[in-house]
């Protein structure tokens, strides 16, 4: 006879997609302006099995900017995002917006930003493409409404340059986001890590331990087809 422990063993956690590639079901949508789930003139859509952020029916950006929320919080876990840039910015778009989109994280919830409110409080990791000539620094940190600390030091700033490499025209590339809580983020992409960081907190100094997960629309049409969660917080408790 075979004895059973007095413990079953723990699951061990498994990748599960955030996206269906068929719906929006399970994601909020907040556009400045517009209240909860005002899909503003279809930005945020779902094209070929790809969530896909789009401007063919707008005329001009007018500062609209928008965010789609997975409506689960996260505390720790691992995240895989497959993006890539497509067409041309909208008419109106900031010069900095340009092949600009980013995974916010550790978000305040849709639910809970102003009408007229730009980004949400959270940490964002930015996702910038090259125009086919020059550098731009992929997979920085920028900080609305949040800081981080990097080798101990808080920074104020509201972006932090990474090393990571860019990526011209329109290829697939894979991020990944490693977050721990408060205490420790990393950046890979392509798998290498080129950026870690931590102590993440609110503008009041407040520990930021989790969140929501968010997607950019700042004016430059953006497509994903990997969204992916390693939830390891059952691990933390």
């Amino acid at each position: 006879m075979v004895m059973l422990g007095s413990c079953a063993a723990e699951k061990e956690p498994e990748w599960r997609s955030l996206f269906n590639g068929e719906n929006l079901d399970g994601w909020d949508i907040k556009i400045r302006g517009f209240e909860l789930n005002d899909n503003h003139k279809n930005t945020f859509r779902v094209e070929d099995g790809l969530l896909t952020v789009s401007y063919d029916e707008y005329e001009t950006f007018d500062n609209k900017f928008g965010h789609i929320f997975y409506h689960e919080p996260f505390s720790h876990y691992q995240l895989k995002v497959e993006y890539r840039f497509v067409g041309e910015q909208v008419e109106g778009g900031a010069g900095w917006a340009f092949m600009n989109n980013g995974i916010m994280f550790h978000s305040q919830s849709a639910a809970s930003m102003e009408l007229d409110q730009d980004f949400p409080d959270s940490v964002e990791a930015q996702l910038l493409g090259g125009s086919g000539e020059g550098e731009r620094p992929n997979f920085s940190v920028c900080t609305p409404g949040t800081h981080v600390e990097i080798d101990g030091r808080l920074r104020t700033e509201h972006c932090i340059s990474s090393d990571g490499p860019t990526f011209h025209g329109d290829q697939w590339v894979t991020v990944e986001l490693h977050v721990y809580g408060d205490s420790i983020v990393h950046h890979i992409i392509e798998n290498d890590t080129i950026m870690t960081y931590g102590g993440l907190v609110l503008d009041s100094m407040e520990p930021l331990k989790e969140g929501y997960i968010a997607l950019q629309a700042e004016s430059h049409p953006t497509q994903f087809r990997k969204i992916e969660i390693l939830d390891l917080s059952d691990q933390y408790k």
